[in-house]
């Protein structure tokens, strides 16, 4: 979420002249993250402030959109707490700005918790579980678009910029990825809508008068699509539930999210069989990720790309554990 589009509060005050959302307190730009323009914005309206996250897109089309749009809809209606998108006057939920596709939606309360213990780890399972069941009656489909097909066009882009031993292990572990998405037991996984990028960072708690917390949401859909739900849980466990300078998996973590998880969507053999395939999956996802982001970075005002090791790291701690998940 950094801000490649800049855009002034005279202009945004002028662009919600098509909503009912009251007159703007504060607008200021999100420096974290790396995809899209955002902005918080405050809002009062009739004595009562409101607060908003404002999202201009830089690489998803007005076609694509609807699909993440809909679903943060469907799942805010299901119960599940996500940002609800807020609607113009005419009804649209996606409009233009600066020339580009935008929306508003409504800004969660609570704060990101970077140091998660097993309570938290928890906390995401059973959500996760919940929001995965949740989708399974949304009408729209629109693959992960940063799947196996993004990685085969990526993977050649990115070569040149990385030692012969990192381009050894990349072509090796998406050589490995393709066998495994092209087996019948990957096509009988079970699949659906999923977030696919849900690390600590999307996903806020909201401290308790115990000193504990609790959790406040998941936001930021904008690389959701239907892929297998097992990668929606690997994509977790690589981020919440590991030694962050190391890559190792946690294990008191892992088993928090992971039983949690299950006693609202017990896995199937199979999910359990290729756990250690998905994980890798997962985490050459997001090296191909960042090692694209990083070497071929855009212009942005406020831009903090990630460190591609990192994700190497995760995946050579990956390739050697057990392949076989007992939950």
């Amino acid at each position: 979420m950094a801000v490649f589009t800049a855009v002034s509060q005279a202009e945004i005050e002028l662009w919600l002249q098509d909503y009912d959302l009251g007159s703007i307190t504060d607008f200021r730009g999100i420096a974290s993250g790396i995809e899209n323009s955002n902005f918080f914005l405050t809002t009062e309206r009739d004595g009562v402030t409101h607060q908003y996250v404002l999202t201009i897109f830089e690489r998803l089309t007005f076609e694509q959109l609807p699909f993440y749009l809909y679903f943060m809809q469907h799942l805010h209606a299901a119960g599940i707490a996500v940002p609800a998108p807020m609607q113009a006057r005419d009804g649209a939920i996606l409009r233009q700005l600066k020339g580009k596709p935008a929306t508003i939606v409504t800004r969660l309360p609570g704060a990101s918790d970077l140091t998660p213990g097993p309570l938290h780890c928890a906390q995401v399972g059973e959500m996760l579980a919940r929001m995965h069941l949740a989708g399974v009656d949304y009408d729209r489909h629109q693959p992960n678009l940063r799947s196996l097909p993004w990685w085969e066009e990526t993977v050649p882009q990115v070569l040149p910029f990385i030692d012969a031993d990192k381009q050894a292990l990349l072509q090796a572990e998406l050589a490995h990825q393709q066998r495994f998405f092209g087996s019948a037991d990957y096509a009988a996984l079970p699949a659906g809508p999923c977030h696919c990028d849900l690390f600590r960072d999307n996903v806020l708690f909201q401290a308790t008068a115990d000193g504990g917390s609790r959790l406040g949401g998941f936001f930021d859909f904008y690389f959701a699509g239907v892929d297998k739900w097992l990668f929606d849980l690997a994509v977790c466990v690589n981020d919440w539930c590991i030694d962050l300078p190391t890559g190792r998996l946690d294990d008191v973590r892992m088993d928090a999210m992971l039983q949690a998880y299950a006693a609202v969507r017990p896995l199937g053999d199979a999910e359990r069989r290729h756990w250690a395939d998905m994980l890798r999956a997962a985490a050459l996802r997001f090296w191909i990720s960042r090692l694209w982001d990083f070497y071929l970075p855009r212009d942005a005002h406020m831009l903090q790309p990630h460190d591609p090791a990192h994700f190497e790291r995760i995946l050579r701690a990956r390739i050697n554990i057990p392949s076989v998940l007992h939950v």
